[in-house]
Formats: structure tokens, sequence, C-alpha cells
């Protein structure tokens, strides 16, 4: 499968999220602890807001992110309050530019972990239910492209909590006419640039890993002499695939089927449902 993460809060250098931890999302691009695969060597992607246009700016490689000489140049210069950051292992196509993640669309960037199972049987069916008007900005051949322009099309611009319910229905739907019993396995973090939702939901009950930093203040109490927390605000939060440290107190599970919802001002944990289709 893939690693990813997303952060929003005081604005930081890539560097500082993607390099600088112990068990950073590099390291994890070797040695990731949770995943499915140790290695994810298949591509990697970031993308960050600059404050200054809605429309985030998207670097995307079929290359492994720990020897990429680009990524490793940019994180010491860009410098962004709200950033994703993904790592992938492919779950069978190919390793190309245009299925790497982070996906964007106008204002909005999406990343995922996980699968449609057996996607190839259900990959006509979704596809004609993508908004035809949506249908050309698809450029790569993932599931997890085609379940972003599918929550587009199901209403992502005025309610994303609803539009990726009814996307998830949606394959649940399609899976069981083709005789998958457990269509959907997902990790996903998707962003207009000012909010975070992130969501864990699988068909089986038994999803991918994924963690939220806990709250800046709480930490600071926790370990008092953690410099760098000194330096970000109370309205700082990771979502991460795996724990980017071993700092005791720092990581949350996310529980099975639900979401959160990162934005400034108070932060939700919600039950998440799909909706059936």
């Amino acid at each position: 499968m893939c690693r990813w993460l997303a952060y929003s809060g005081t604005p930081v250098l890539l560097d500082t999220v993607l390099y600088k931890p112990a068990h950073s999302l590099i390291d994890q691009s070797l040695h990731s602890r949770l995943g499915v695969e140790t290695t994810n060597g298949d591509g990697f992607g970031v993308g960050w807001y600059t404050g200054e246009d809605a429309t985030p700016a998207v670097l995307r490689d079929i290359g492994p992110a720990w020897n990429n000489r680009t990524l490793r140049e940019i994180a010491d210069h860009v410098r962004s309050p709200l950033f994703f950051a993904h790592i992938r292992a492919s779950t069978g196509t190919a390793v190309q530019q245009s299925n790497c993640h982070p996906f964007r669309h106008g204002r909005w960037m999406w990343m995922h972990n996980g699968s449609i199972a057996d996607f190839h049987l259900l990959r006509r069916d979704l596809c004609l239910l993508v908004d035809p008007a949506l249908f050309t900005d698809i450029e790569g051949t993932t599931d997890s492209e085609v379940m972003f322009y599918l929550a587009v099309t199901l209403g992502l611009d005025q309610d994303p909590p609803g539009a990726v319910a009814r996307m998830v229905g949606v394959v649940e739907r399609s899976g069981h006419q083709h005789g998958v019993q457990f269509p959907m396995q997902m990790t996903v973090a998707v962003t207009d640039g000012e909010s975070v939702w992130a969501f864990r939901y699988s068909s089986q009950g038994a999803s991918r890993s994924l963690f939220y930093s806990s709250r800046v203040d709480t930490l600071r109490k926790l370990h008092p002499d953690a410099t760098f927390l000194r330096d970000v605000s109370d309205e700082t939060r990771l979502i991460v695939s795996e724990p980017l440290s071993d700092l005791p107190g720092a990581w949350q599970e996310v529980p099975e089927g639900s979401y959160g919802v990162v934005r400034p001002g108070a932060d939700e944990l919600c039950r998440f449902t799909p909706e059936p289709a």
C-alpha cells in the first residue's frame, strides 16, 4: 500500500516534517513499520498551499522519495501552512507520474492509502458514474483517482464528508454487484486549502493505520524540554499513516470507521458511515 501525511498549522519548511523526524516519511519510504509493504518506492508526491493562490502546487515523480534530489531541494526552500505528502507502493496499476498522489482538482487535493478490491472488475462501472464534464480530467489509471472524481461528482464542494460517504456507498454497491465481498479499503485525506478531512474506513472493518497528533498545548506540558513545540501554534496538527516519532503521548489512533476535521478553531472527530447508493 502507501504512506502519507497531512500537515496544517504554523507555516514550516517541508524539511521540518518530511526529513527531520526520527521516523520521517522519507524513512518510511524504506522502513515502514505499520504498512503492508516495508518499502514504498513506486513514486511520491507533495502538494502545498502558499496562501497567495487557492490552487495548490503539486510535485510528483515516479522514483523513490529517499533519493530524489528535487524533493530534497524544495524541502529546504518551500514553507507552507498546509501540505500533503505521499509515498506510493503500487497495488497493481502502472508506476507513472499521473498515478502518483496527491491528486488535484481546482482548490482540492486528495490522497489515499488502500485499494478498491478487484478494481479491474469495477472500473468501467465507476468511471461511467463520474460527471462527464470531469471525466477528461482523470489522467491516470488508479482506483484512488477515480475515488476522488467520484467524490467531486457527488458533492465534494458542498459537503466533503457526505460526498466521501456517497462515494464509498457507490463503490460498495458496485463491488457487491460483481461478487466482491469487501470492496473498500481506505485511509483518505482531502483538503480545500483551509480544512483537512481524514477518513479511516474499510468494508471489512480492518482498516489501514491512521494517527493524528495530540494537541500542542498538551504536548508542551508533557514535554517542556521539546524546543520545537515552542515554535508552532496550538492549531498545528499532523495526520499520518504511522507516527513520525516515539514521543510519548504525541500520537492518537483514528478509530475504525471514523473521520476527523482539522480547521481553525475546534477540530472534530466523527463516526463515518457510507451512504448506501
